[in-house]
């Protein structure tokens, strides 16, 4: 079993470097060839995605007790 630090750690690492991929795509679609109206959807996509993964971060890691 991981203690609760360093599973908080690794997971928030983990989850930012997802944000962050998820992100540069969601930008370089958007000044790329599909232009802005193209890559809005998928930046609607990008950040409900997002949201569930951070609210899942909290869910596993910060609220739930050991």
């Amino acid at each position: 079993m991981i203690s609760r630090p360093i599973k908080i750690i690794v997971a928030l690492l983990a989850t930012l470097l997802m944000s962050t991929f998820i992100l540069g795509l969601a930008y370089s679609i958007s000044n790329g060839f599909a232009g802005f109206w193209g890559g809005l959807p998928f930046w609607i996509i990008s950040v409900s995605i997002l949201c569930m993964c951070f609210y899942d971060f909290w869910e596993e890691t910060i609220k739930k007790s050991e």
